[in-house]
């Protein structure tokens, strides 16, 4: 079969060697950046600036498409040219329209990296770790105009490790693409030899995550030590979590949670400081230690000691 690959990132280079390793042939590929930066920008940044993406590609001699967007005439008339039987697509921020999708003669997959119908939309990575969850996977599905909706064509769980030394966001992102790699592999061999029927999402147990927001960041010391150590773990090592203190909010460092042997149980109690660090109660009567703290702002770090000194006090609420 011959197939445009659409992505960026680990998951576009492990789907770029899967679909390798299953013997089929990559007439295209489209990376991000094409999305991202003007033709001109584009220019100077793979000379001076080359992205792993652009390496990648390079190191595999393929066929780059060049175009601004998947839903645009080049592209459009680009994948008339190669007709693909599939394109496939791994992690992607623009909505593919249906005249794209119906393209391929066989159809456009999509990669994602959650147990559809479960955590469609953005940073599954992220979500299922804040959410306490033992398990994700890899879903390949038909593509359809909505987000992460079509019918799924394979998928495999994962487990996740929980607990204070569990899996951050970034290892399970690892986990993920090279899941999909050997995925992509299998799927495709099974469509050589057998017939796949695509099967539909059910819908009753469908969830969506939207985007990672500034609420999510902020750590409320009113949940467990679990809870916190977790949201911390799924941030790293992409974004780093806050503390709201008064009006103003600092960027976490590192975080250790100790037994709480002070007369202190009102969750998110500040109950001691110190040059860069502050110790806070949580909602099971530990104590969060938070070091190497940065206010937010362009001269957070030069008024950090400052701002512990003389705007913290014990017996200040972090909410």
């Amino acid at each position: 079969m011959k197939i445009v690959i659409v992505g960026y990132d680990k998951m576009f280079s492990n789907l770029i060697t899967g679909v390798l390793d299953s013997g089929h042939k990559i007439v295209g590929v489209f990376r991000h950046e094409r999305v991202l930066f003007s033709s001109f920008l584009l220019f100077f940044k793979d000379i001076f600036a080359p992205s792993k993406d652009l390496s990648f590609i390079k190191s595999y001699n393929l066929r780059e498409i060049k175009a601004r967007s998947v839903n645009s005439v080049k592209f459009r008339n680009e994948i008339l040219k190669l007709n693909p039987d599939i394109i496939l697509v791994g992690s992607w921020s623009e909505k593919f329209k249906k005249p794209i999708i119906n393209l391929p003669k066989i159809g456009t997959i999509n990669c994602h990296p959650s147990l559809l119908p479960k955590y469609r939309g953005p940073n599954p990575y992220m979500r299922v770790i804040m959410n306490g969850e033992t398990e994700t996977g890899v879903t390949f599905h038909l593509m359809d105009e909505n987000l992460d909706t079509g019918p799924i064509l394979w998928q495999k769980k994962i487990n996740i490790q929980q607990g204070f030394n569990g899996d951050t966001g970034e290892s399970l992102k690892n986990k993920c693409c090279n899941l999909a790699r050997s995925g992509i592999c299998e799927l495709l061999t099974a469509m050589n030899d057998e017939m796949i029927i695509p099967i539909n999402q059910n819908e009753k147990d469908a969830t969506y995550y939207s985007q990672i927001s500034e609420k999510d960041i902020l750590i409320d010391f009113e949940k467990s030590s679990v809870q916190i150590n977790a949201l911390i773990r799924a941030l790293t090592p992409w974004q780093p979590a806050y503390i709201a203190h008064k009006k103003s909010f600092l960027q976490v460092g590192e975080i250790k949670f100790f037994e709480n042997n002070t007369s202190v149980k009102t969750p998110a109690t500040v109950v001691k400081k110190s040059k860069n660090a502050l110790w806070i109660t949580t909602g099971d009567n530990k104590i969060a230690k938070i070091s190497k703290l940065k206010l937010f702002g362009k001269f957070g770090q030069l008024f950090t000691p400052l701002y512990l000194r003389f705007m913290v006090h014990a017996g200040d609420f972090c909410k």
